[in-house]
């Protein structure tokens, strides 16, 4: 009797310890389909593939659960971003459809599959960069005043403009947002000065504001504004909410100048009594002018005000990517009397586009004059861009062969170096002669033809990102 006690002890404790083993799975890294996550209100859908097995190991209760850590690659504080009905996946490979949370701002996030019958977890997967874009169009600085002055060993505050309104959606309503400021280096070039709401600037240049996305491209930027270092005597700008000329039937405009201790505005040369503001409302055209006082010393701004102008507006970004096979509409509002319209694409008009409104189909630099043929005789134009996305490598390639075939005809690089990511990119000859340098890299080099003074001539590149990580190598080109 003992011996078959312990016998069935033996068994039992058998049994068990084999249920256990049954009762696991292994659930493999997650692959994920993209490279950077750069989301928004219009679009917030990705996709993770796993496997699991055995399959028979399941519970009837198991859920699997997708985790986000942080964005730098924990999961100590994960966040739960999808999670399956109780026994609804039972087999393996398992895709997932799933969105990213509305805060994400980051460059080495990372996901993990976990089930809950029996209780497993996979390791994390590639590292990949996400930002949710909850603005991403235009704002401004500076009250939209192109210019701004200091004294001398003094500085001038450059902040970006709240409230939001229909003609300024200020980021600042947005508290997850962060921001970064720059320095122009040149007209297509620029550097990073710092990060901030605000910006104290004690170095004449022009600067300008963007939302911080990261790698993720960013259609969320300033308008530019040119500091400069003033003596007394010095001369600055005056800003027309209307612009100038202006249509009088439009009611007043706004005149506006540069932030100051206080200021005297003057028409035709004369005082005008209580204009002690930074602003002055007007209707009337005339030759304005206003005197500064900026502490440490005065400077001036004058402005030709005519009112024989009209307002409109478009209602396209001035840099707009269309897929293959998009297009964009673009459409202008405007007050203009009998208004005529052409519009230009790469400066050459095109036949029959005479309406107000035009279909873009293919990348270029398009823009439209509106002219008013009735009442006040003036023109205003719109410039914008319409490009496509950069196509998505993996590796930065080393042979090129530019013959006019569509086919590898460019220095094509991963998104990570190209616009928008203010990574510098430097392309040398075998001669040592910079032949390319810019931080505002279109995948386009060569843009012209090159000379093929020897047979299959080789360029060297370096690659340096916005936080100084370098990528060199060569580019063998082929005819």
């Amino acid at each position: 009797m003992k011996n078959s006690a312990i016998i069935n002890l033996s068994v039992f404790v058998f049994l068990c310890l084999f249920q256990t083993a049954e009762a696991q799975i292994v659930i493999s890294t997650p692959s994920i389909g993209f490279t950077q996550a750069c989301a928004s209100p219009s679009f917030n859908t990705y996709n993770v593939s796993f496997t699991f097995s055995p399959e028979a190991s399941l519970g009837a209760t198991n859920q699997f659960i997708l985790e986000l850590s942080d964005d730098a690659g924990s999961f100590s504080n994960a966040t739960t971003i999808y999670t399956s009905n109780q026994g609804s996946i039972t087999t393996s490979p398992v895709n997932l459809t799933f969105s990213l949370p509305t805060s994400i701002a980051g460059e080495s996030y990372k996901l993990r599959i976990k089930s809950t019958d029996p209780v497993a977890s996979s390791t994390g997967s590639i590292s990949f960069a996400a930002y949710y874009k909850i603005q991403d169009e235009p704002f401004t600085i500076n009250n939209l005043i192109s210019t701004g002055a200091y004294c001398s060993g003094g500085s001038y505050l450059l902040t970006i403009d709240n409230p939001g309104s229909d003609s300024n959606n200020s980021p600042l309503q947005y508290p997850s947002l962060t921001f970064n400021w720059f320095k122009e280096t040149s007209q297509t070039t620029s550097v990073f000065v710092a990060s901030g709401s605000t910006l104290t600037v004690n170095e004449p240049g022009t600067y300008f504001a963007q939302t911080n996305y990261g790698t993720c491209t960013s259609n969320s930027y300033s308008n530019r504004v040119t500091i400069s270092e003033s003596t007394t005597g010095g001369t600055s700008s005056i800003n027309s909410s209307l612009g100038n000329p202006y249509c009088l039937s439009q009611g007043a405009t706004t005149l506006s100048t540069i932030n100051a201790n206080s200021y005297q505005w003057y028409k035709d040369g004369e005082a005008i009594s209580g204009a002690t503001n930074q602003m002055y409302q007007t209707n009337e055209a005339g030759e304005y002018s206003v005197d500064i006082d900026l502490g440490d010393c005065n400077t001036s701004a004058s402005i030709n005000l005519e009112n024989t102008g009209f307002t409109s507006s478009i209602d396209v970004l001035d840099i707009n990517t269309i897929e293959e096979n998009e297009t964009l509409i673009a459409t202008v509002t405007t007050s203009a009397v009998n208004p005529e319209f052409i519009w230009y694409l790469n400066d050459v008009a095109i036949s029959g586009a005479s309406n107000n409104s035009y279909e873009a189909t293919q990348a270029g630099n398009y823009k439209v004059v509106i002219s008013q043929t009735s009442g006040c005789s003036a023109s205003n134009e719109f410039l914008f861009i319409v490009s496509t996305p950069f196509p998505s490598v993996a590796n930065i390639p080393n042979l090129i062969s530019p013959n006019g075939d569509g086919v590898n005809d460019t220095w094509v690089i991963p998104q990570e170096y190209v616009s928008g990511t203010n990574t510098e990119v430097i392309i040398i000859s075998a001669q040592g002669d910079v032949v390319l340098k810019t931080n505002d890299y279109q995948n386009n080099w060569p843009i012209n033809q090159l000379d093929f003074k020897a047979i299959n001539p080789v360029y060297y590149y370096i690659i340096t990102t916005e936080n100084n990580q370098k990528r060199k190598g060569s580019i063998t080109v082929v005819k």
